[in-house]
């Protein structure tokens, strides 16, 4: 949300970023610590967010879900560049790649919620961590990236990983977990779309391009599956505290990519692992399955071979 919503949401948008410049141009030092203690904040932000996205979807429409926590984020993000008089902060400086990468990421958006009113948190995670095996695999053949043989290796491990933590032709499957596998494969378009270019934005910039283009096709998407059903004071309440998770999981997750390295800093996606256990079990009664904890570990390992 990412990653999403959530989890996910502009680690993308910072890999193609010059790391040791503020949003406005004004240089800061690197500190792979201080990056990785940021990025760890803002997971867990995120996973609250996606708690939130779940609770609400138990009630209406995943995608009604969608719409309401990102108009709740742009309306807070408005809300602080008018009082800040920093508006001039949300335009792009290049408006046809924010567009497109903005797309993407709202299509990962709303297939990740989807998938998270349907499976367990820490389930959607796992399929949802295949990101960075899908970007070498895209890499190599769109983007003609040499791929060592341990990295090939990280990829066919990191899909036996997902076997051992689905157990699939046991446990039943269902269009949440297509959905998540979507959102893994739209998210790392996303970054492949961004090593094409280096971007300078702004941070407003960054996170308003995404929910300005979110916004209409939540919209569009939740009318078009069956239309957008009333709400209560608590859903607002829940749009509400989502959207300023969302927005200050943003926030801090285009920090840390400015601050660290981007390959330190994306791994402790995989600290949503925790958090969606967490979550499940506190929330949603969800046991923590040890097939699942299995799969986790070997989705990491191969994470860790394809970076290398």
């Amino acid at each position: 949300m990412p990653r999403l919503a959530s989890r996910n949401g502009l680690a993308a948008s910072m890999s193609a970023e010059v790391p040791t410049m503020r949003g406005g141009g004004a240089p800061i030092a690197p500190s792979n610590g201080r990056g990785a203690l940021i990025v760890l904040v803002a997971f867990s932000i995120f996973s609250g967010t996606d708690a939130i996205v779940k609770i609400m979807a138990a009630d209406m429409p995943a995608p009604q879900v969608t719409f309401l926590v990102t108009v709740a984020a742009l309306a807070l993000l408005l809300i602080h560049a008018l009082v800040t008089g920093r508006v001039h902060r949300l335009v792009p400086r290049q408006p046809s790649l924010a567009f497109w990468r903005a797309l993407l990421l709202a299509v990962d958006t709303l297939l990740i919620h989807y998938a998270f009113a349907k499976l367990p948190l820490a389930e959607a995670y796992l399929i949802a961590f295949l990101t960075p095996i899908l970007v070498a695999m895209l890499g190599f053949f769109l983007l003609g990236e040499r791929l060592s043989a341990v990295g090939w290796a990280g990829v066919l491990i990191g899909f036996a990983g997902v076997a051992v933590a689905l157990k699939p032709g046991v446990a039943p499957l269902n269009l949440g977990h297509a959905a998540a596998l979507g959102s893994a494969v739209f998210f790392a378009l996303s970054l492949i779309l961004l090593r094409r270019a280096k971007l300078a934005e702004t941070d407003e910039a960054l996170v308003a391009s995404l929910l300005v283009v979110m916004t209409p096709v939540a919209l569009a998407v939740a009318a078009g599956s069956g239309g957008l059903i009333a709400i209560g004071l608590a859903d607002l309440g829940f749009a509400l505290a989502g959207g300023a998770m969302m927005l200050g999981g943003h926030a801090l997750l285009v920090r840390a990519f400015r601050v660290g390295e981007a390959s330190v800093v994306a791994p402790f996606q995989y600290s949503q692992i925790i958090w969606g256990c967490l979550y499940g079990a506190l929330l949603f009664a969800t046991p923590v399955e040890m097939h699942t904890l299995a799969g986790a570990a070997i989705i990491i390992f191969s994470g860790w071979l394809v970076l290398k």
